[in-house]
C-alpha cells in the first residue's frame, strides 16, 4: 500500500519530529512547545523537503483543541476562582482589554482593515494555558498562592475565548445584516447554548457520573479510558450538531460537569496522555502555518506584535497583583509567567482566516510572535529569580499573597 501523503505518514512525521525537536528544546532549557512548532515548520509548505498533509493535520489539531478544553473543564474549580477573584478576574480582563486595544491601534497604523485589526488584538490577549501550567509545574508552584492566582487568571481568559468562539462567527459572518436581525441571531444562538449548558448540568450532572461509575465497575482501564474519551468527543459533537455551539464549548462543559464527581480526578488522569499527544499535533499543525519569510518581509509588524504581547502580559499582572498587596516576588513571577501567547491565539487566528477576516500573513505574524514570546518566557523568569532570589527553594511559603485570596 502506498501511503504517500497519508494520515499515517503525517502522524509518524508529526510525532517523531516533535519528539526530536522537543528534546532539543528541553536540552536548551526552552519550552518543548518551541520544538513542536519547529517540527511543524519543517514539514510545512514554506520549507524545502517533504510536506505533510495539511488537511489531516488540521483535523487532528481540532481533536487536540477539544481534548484541551475538556481538560480545562476537568481542572476548573469555581471555588478556587472565587478565592483569587480580586486578582485573577480584573487582571485577566485588563490584559484582554489592553492587548486588544494596543493590537487594534498597531494594526490600524500598519494599514489593516478594522475587523482584522480587532481580531489581531484579541488574539494577542490570551496567555498560553499550556505554557503557564508547565511553568508552574516545573517550579512546583501549582499548589501555592501564585499557582492559584495564575490558574484563575487563565480560566477567566479561557472562558472569554470560549464565549468568543461561539459569538465571533455570528458577528463576522452577519456583519452586513440589519442590527435587529443580527441581534435576533445572537439571541437565538445564546438561547441554544444556554439550553445546552442547562441540560448538561441538570441531566448530564446525573447521567454522566452514574455512567462513569458503571464503567468503573467493569474494572477495565481500557473501557474507562474509552468511556472518558467518548464522553468528551460525543458531547462536543452534540453541542455542535444539535445546539450550534462549538466543539470546544461542548468539551469544556463536559469536563466541567465531571469535575465535581467522585471519579472526575480519575477521568482527568485517564484522558491526560491523549490530551498531551493531540496537543503536540496541534502545535505541529500550527507550525505548518508559519512562513519564515515573514520575519524578513514584515519586521515592523512582528516587532510591534511581540512588544504588545510582552507589555500587555506583564503590566496588568504587576499592577493588579501589587494593588491587591501581593508581595513583589510573587507579583513579578506572575507578570513573568503570562507574557506569551499560544493555543487559543492560534485557534482565534485560524477562525479568522476561515471566515475571511484575517489574512495568512497576519496569521504568520501571530505564530511568529508566539514562538518568540514562548522562547523569551524562561529569560523573564530567570531575570525575576535574580532580582528576588527564592528564600525557601522553588516553592516559597505563603506570604502576603494570601491576602489576595480573600
Amino acid at each position: 500500500m502506498a501511503h504517500g501523503n497519508s494520515l499515517l505518514l503525517t502522524l509518524v512525521a508529526g510525532f517523531v519530529l516533535a519528539f526530536v525537536f522537543g528534546m532539543g528544546a528541553h536540552r536548551l532549557r526552552l519550552s518543548p512547545l518551541l520544538g513542536y512548532l519547529a517540527a511543524g515548520v519543517v514539514v510545512g509548505p514554506f520549507t524545502a523537503g517533504w510536506v505533510a498533509n495539511r488537511g489531516a493535520a488540521s483535523e487532528l489539531a481540532e481533536v487536540g483543541v477539544i481534548l484541551l478544553m475538556f481538560g480545562v473543564g476537568l481542572h476548573f474549580s469555581p471555588a478556587d476562582l472565587l478565592r483569587v477573584r480580586r486578582v485573577a478576574v480584573p487582571g485577566a480582563l485588563l490584559q484582554i482589554a489592553l492587548a486588544t486595544s494596543l493590537g487594534w491601534a498597531a494594526a490600524k497604523l500598519l494599514g489593516l482593515p478594522p475587523l482584522e485589526a480587532l481580531l489581531l488584538g484579541f488574539a494577542l490577549s490570551v496567555a498560553s494555558t499550556v505554557v503557564v501550567l508547565r511553568t508552574l509545574e516545573t517550579r512546583r508552584e501549582m499548589k501555592s498562592d501564585l499557582g492559584r492566582i495564575a490558574v484563575g487568571w487563565l480560566v477567566v481568559q479561557d472562558l472569554v475565548v470560549v464565549i468568543a468562539l461561539v459569538l465571533l462567527p455570528l458577528f463576522l459572518v452577519g456583519k452586513s445584516s440589519a442590527p435587529l436581525a443580527l441581534a435576533a441571531q445572537v439571541g437565538w444562538k445564546l438561547l441554544k447554548v444556554a439550553c445546552f449548558v442547562a441540560l448538561m448540568f441538570v441531566v448530564g450532572g446525573r447521567v454522566l457520573p452514574w455512567l462513569l461509575v458503571r464503567i468503573a465497575h467493569t474494572r477495565s482501564r481500557e473501557l474507562f479510558t474509552l468511556g472518558v474519551l467518548s464522553i468528551a468527543l460525543g458531547i462536543a459533537w452534540v453541542a455542535y450538531e444539535v445546539f450550534g455551539a462549538s466543539f470546544a464549548l461542548g468539551a469544556f462543559v463536559a469536563g466541567l460537569v465531571l469535575n465535581g464527581t467522585p471519579l472526575g480526578h480519575h477521568a482527568a488522569e485517564r484522558s491526560l496522555p491523549f490530551r498531551d499527544a493531540f496537543a503536540v499535533l496541534f502545535f505541529v499543525s500550527v507550525g505548518m502555518l508559519f512562513d519564515p519569510r515573514i520575519v524578513l518581509s514584515e519586521p515592523a509588524a512582528l516587532a510591534a506584535v511581540l512588544g504588545i504581547v510582552l507589555v500587555s502580559g506583564t503590566l496588568p499582572a504587576l499592577l493588579v497583583a501589587r494593588f491587591a498587596r501581593v508581595d513583589w516576588r510573587q507579583s513579578a513571577l506572575l507578570a513573568a509567567s503570562l507574557p506569551q501567547i499560544g493555543e487559543f491565539s492560534f485557534v482565534l487566528a485560524e477562525l479568522g482566516v476561515s471566515l475571511g477576516v484575517l489574512s495568512r500573513s497576519t496569521q504568520s505574524v501571530i505564530v511568529a510572535a508566539a514562538i518568540l514570546s514562548i522562547a523569551l518566557n524562561p529569560i523573564l523568569l530567570w531575570f525575576v529569580d535574580r532580582l528576588w532570589p527564592p528564600k525557601h527553594g522553588p516553592n516559597p511559603s505563603p506570604d502576603r499573597a494570601e491576602q489576595a485570596t480573600h
